[in-house]
């Protein structure tokens, strides 16, 4: 009989490569459908590969490597994201609870260890600095809601930074006191050489980064040198007797005035670090955990059980005490704690020291139940970081009651970006976007078509340019210009994009995907890799009969609608197409929701026929089928997930499309959202996201199986 086991573990390097790819790769798509943050999903992934799990891969050298540089990427981004004026103001208060959220997680964890767990001093210690010490795990979901710089946010980076340095430099103790080395001499050298160390970089990165910048622009060797400067920092650090993990946090602190944020530089900076090194480090953390021993006994349940309880305690009392000290709301608290909970880089750089200590001929400071304790914590603190910092960052958006401005801006960056590929249909949309547009541009509208690179492509050129011509001439006959483009591209939703960041457009116009025999899905082959990429406003629009023969508006608005920088943007847009089809138009909603969108109506658009009917619960969406007539529009403000009026209700938006409002005149809205713009990949949270669970098909199969008679 065939034996398959003898091909495993891969050892090959160029299979084992091949495979950590296909991992990447798929694991976003394999916990999109499960709705397991990506983040854990790669930690899974290495368990399930690696020789605790099925025993796929062997973890070689290059899981050293990667997983090295991924670790060093980390610290290293959430360094040159840092707002550094706000980390002068708040040096003081950095200090305080970097001292706070050291202290407290290190007694604690300090005294379970002796106490509860019974391990030796050395060992307590040690286990009491990685507690200690955290990792901005959870920072790019900061990121997506906009908050960088919130007070609450710049504390906990920065309290972050103090956090490990100190426990990187109780760790050198520990390694020169296991070799009795930890004298007065020891303390002198080392204060010496980090003072040295510290100011050497601070003098001369500055110096020969501009030198570098002004006399190179290729953006290859801007890219190797920026490495360049991290890992020659991680180096020193490590030549002193601290982790790696502290030079890169530095030099990213160096050489955040250099690279601006919204730089291309910042952007392969980026893009390299979470395509490959970041997912890396983490599937390798992932190769260390060994679930096998949990069902061995009890006795490793404890030792998780404690060390995330008195570790993620000691984290909380440390943000909530702070957060006391500074006078600064419970919301604030949770983001502390949120931020400082999550444990990945300097655990596992430190347990990884303490594997190498010998306490005794063949014994090893870091017991193998420790090891796995330690790792299995990884898994619970990552998850617990990323759920209360979700929700926390949700809390400081309502707190601050952060409306965007409905004022009219000096140059209104009005530019509509419509997507047209069926000629039966492209005249709608665009007298669609006429009847929204500000009158007083004269030059706001672009029409676009994208046709496939494949051997159609030219034939399918051309039927665009008849597409683009044609609404061209429907656009001037109401005096309105139009630019037109007819694009190249491998994949249609990139193209509009690059599309939509040539033109500087600032919202898209598209019809709604209503061609089954191309696709099944309600999205369609690629509407939803548009919004998931992009968080500009995006109008989707289904219209069955003229414009003109419209007798009302009816708009679904969710809670917390009005926090969306994109609020006024979308009500406006509908403002004018009530007024210029002379309709009514009723909103839905909550009533804090209606009383903003009544104040704008009255005072922008006096002479518009609004309603306002309260709709407490987005659950109660289908219960307006029975009001929508055929001569109405229904309009569905909308939000993409991990944003600030996104509930769950949300994701069975399709269904209830689908089953109560198919055939009504349909228009759906994905308004400008807070955040980073979307096309930029975290190793958090990627483009990807599933249109529908694994627990939903499951649920529909079983519906499904349980309906035939």
């Amino acid at each position: 009989m065939f034996d398959i086991s003898r091909y495993f573990p891969i050892t090959d390097p160029t299979l084992i490569f091949f495979v950590v790819l296909l991992i990447i790769l798929s694991a976003p798509i394999i916990m999109g459908k499960l709705r397991i943050p990506h983040i854990i999903g790669m930690v899974l992934a290495g368990v399930l590969v690696g020789r605790y799990g099925l025993n796929i891969l062997q973890r070689d050298a290059s899981f050293e490597l990667f997983g090295k540089v991924g670790l060093y990427y980390i610290m290293f981004l959430a360094a040159l994201e840092l707002d550094m004026e706000g980390v002068r103001k708040n040096m003081a208060r950095m200090t305080v609870f970097g001292l706070l959220t050291f202290l407290i997680p290190f007694c604690l964890t300090w005294f379970m260890g002796i106490h509860l767990l019974h391990y030796s001093m050395m060992a307590s210690l040690l286990l009491a600095c990685i507690m200690a010490s955290n990792t901005l795990i959870a920072y790019p979901i900061v990121g997506r809601y906009g908050i960088q710089r919130k007070p609450s946010v710049m504390l906990s980076v920065g309290s972050s930074m103090i956090s490990l340095l100190l426990a990187l430099v109780f760790l050198a103790t520990l390694v020169a006191a296991n070799g009795n080395e930890a004298g007065f001499s020891f303390w002198v050298l080392f204060i010496l050489k980090f003072a040295l160390y510290c100011a050497g970089l601070i003098w001369a990165i500055p110096r020969l980064t501009r030198w570098f910048l002004r006399r190179y622009s290729d953006a290859v060797m801007q890219f190797i040198f920026v490495l360049s400067m991290l890992f020659l920092s991680a180096a020193l650090s490590e030549m002193i007797g601290l982790e790696g993990i502290f030079g890169a946090f530095l030099s990213g602190l160096i050489l955040n005035r250099f690279i601006p944020h919204v730089s291309p530089l910042m952007n392969r900076i980026e893009f390299i670090g979470n395509a490959l090194f970041i997912p890396y480090f983490l599937i390798g953390v992932g190769m260390l955990i060994n679930v096998r021993i949990l069902f061995q006994g009890g006795g490793i349940l404890w030792v998780v059980f404690c060390i995330v309880l008195f570790g993620t305690l000691g984290k909380a009392i440390a943000a909530y005490v702070a957060a006391m000290l500074f006078r600064m709301p419970v919301s604030s608290g949770n983001m502390m704690f949120g931020l400082t909970s999550a444990h990945a880089a300097g655990a596992i750089a430190m347990v990884m020291v303490g594997m190498k200590l010998e306490t005794s001929p063949g014994h090893y400071l870091v017991s193998d139940d420790m090891l796995n304790g330690v790792i299995i914590m990884i898994l619970f603190t990552c998850i617990i970081s990323t759920l209360v910092t979700e929700n926390a960052a949700k809390q400081i958006i309502l707190r601050d009651k952060e409306f965007p401005s409905n004022e009219e801006p000096d140059k209104d960056d009005e530019r509509v970006l419509i997507p047209v590929k069926y000629p039966e249909y492209a005249n709608r949309l665009v007298n669609l976007a006429i009847l929204m547009r500000n009158p007083k541009l004269s030059n706001n509208m672009v029409a676009l078509n994208v046709v496939y690179d494949d051997m159609n492509m030219r034939k399918n050129q051309e039927a665009g340019r008849r597409i683009l011509d044609m609404v061209t001439q429907y656009a001037a006959a109401a005096d309105v210009k139009m630019a037109t483009q007819v694009r190249i591209a491998a994949n249609i939703a990139n193209g509009i994009k690059h599309a939509f960041k040539e033109f500087q457009a600032s919202e898209i116009l598209i019809g709604m995907h209503m061609h089954r025999n191309v696709s099944p899905k309600f999205w369609g082959e690629f509407h939803q890799s548009l919004f998931n990429g992009l968080n500009r406003q995006i109008i989707m629009a289904r219209l069955n009969q003229p414009l003109s023969t419209l007798r009302r508006i009816q708009v679904a608005v969710p809670s917390r609608a009005q926090y969306e920088p994109g609020f006024y943007r979308w009500l406006e847009r509908l403002a004018r197409l009530a007024e210029n089809l002379e309709s009514r138009i009723q909103f839905h909603g909550r009533t804090d929701t209606l009383a903003l969108i009544n104040e704008f109506i009255r005072n922008r658009h006096a002479d518009v026929r609004a309603e306002y009917i309260g709709m407490q619960h987005w659950n109660e969406l289908p219960k307006l089928a029975g009001t929508i007539a055929s001569d109405h529009l229904f309009v569905v403000v909308t939000a993409r997930k991990g944003t600030v009026s996104y509930k769950s209700a949300l994701e069975s938006l399709p269904d209830e499309i689908t089953k109560y409002f198919n055939g009504k005149n349909l228009m759906i809205i994905f308004p400008d959202q807070f955040g980073d713009a979307m096309d930029t990949m975290t190793f958090a949270e990627p483009q990807h996201q599933e249109e529908q669970s694994a627990y939903e098909v499951l649920r529909d199969w079983l519906h499904r199986k349980l309906r035939r008679p």
